[in-house]
């Protein structure tokens, strides 16, 4: 059944540019390079990589199309990609699309950036797992230099943290957090039996683990990724919860334009 009372947004929306933006034309790659996957395929297979391997589900979403894939990316960010098949009507050899959408609370809150990238992860992850392919890079324990850049960009903003954010951050990232003697953990499975474990230490900084029993069907550049996405949530997380302090910048950089708009925030990129 369709949830008509569900707002739903555009990538073009999110970034706010007033133009065609880059993650509109990412998105409508992506469309044309996997759609020849869904044609003709085995729904049932596909019902069953969605719900076991990226835990989501198959559902309609109420804009005439075939079928939409729903995966919640963060809670209250929840990813949207809607496939229609349409045949070679428009003689342009393009035979079906994806329309991609976002919904939740906090959907917005998130950049295309981020959100365009992990849609380029799920259609890789599911292209794999219907070709029965294994990943390319297996290198879980290593770090990229990417990486290793982001965790002493992004360590700093951890001191903010208090006590009392312990239950609010498990709910707002959907994972399990721990105030430690030094600091704080934070566990969160990104996909169904695959795990970020991110670590920060007032002595030593920022880390990040990767674990999990089907980690192993997961390219580990981008779990990487989807770690470094998980970080960046955190700290959106701590930007609100201390709006009145002064913050660093790559606080909010972590945002969308459309909500650095809202907030009337000065809006600002990683260079």
């Amino acid at each position: 059944m369709v949830d008509k009372n569900r707002k739903f947004w555009t990538v073009g929306q999110i970034d706010a540019t007033g133009v065609r933006g880059p993650h509109e034309k990412e998105l409508e790659d992506i469309s044309n390079l996997k759609c020849p996957l869904f044609i003709d395929i085995d729904m049932n297979k596909l019902k069953m990589i969605v719900e076991e391997n990226l835990g989501g589900k198959i559902e309609n979403i109420g804009f005439n199309e075939d079928w939409t894939i729903t995966i919640e990316m963060f809670p209250e960010v929840n990813i949207h990609m809607a496939y229609s098949y349409f045949g070679d009507e428009f003689g342009d050899g393009i035979e079906a699309e994806f329309k991609f959408y976002y919904s939740g609370e906090h959907a917005t809150w998130v950049p295309g950036e981020d959100s365009a990238t992990y849609i380029d992860i799920v259609m890789d992850f599911i292209e794999r797992l219907l070709k029965n392919k294994e990943p390319f890079e297996k290198e879980y324990d290593k770090k990229t230099e990417l990486m290793e850049k982001v965790l002493i960009q992004r360590k700093d903003p951890f001191e903010l943290l208090k006590e009392g954010d312990r239950d609010k951050l498990a709910e707002f990232i959907g994972a399990k957090v721990w105030k430690t003697s030094q600091g704080w953990r934070i566990k969160r499975e990104f996909f169904p039996k695959m795990f970020a474990e991110i670590i920060w230490n007032k002595e030593k900084g920022l880390d990040i683990s990767f674990l999990g029993d089907n980690l192993k069907n997961m390219s580990s550049y981008h779990a990487e990724l989807l770690g470094i996405f998980i970080i960046n949530h955190i700290l959106r997380f701590i930007t609100i919860h201390n709006e009145n302090e002064a913050l660093p910048d790559i606080c909010y950089i972590m945002f969308s334009r459309m909500y650095t708009k809202t907030k009337g925030w000065q809006h600002r990129r990683i260079v």
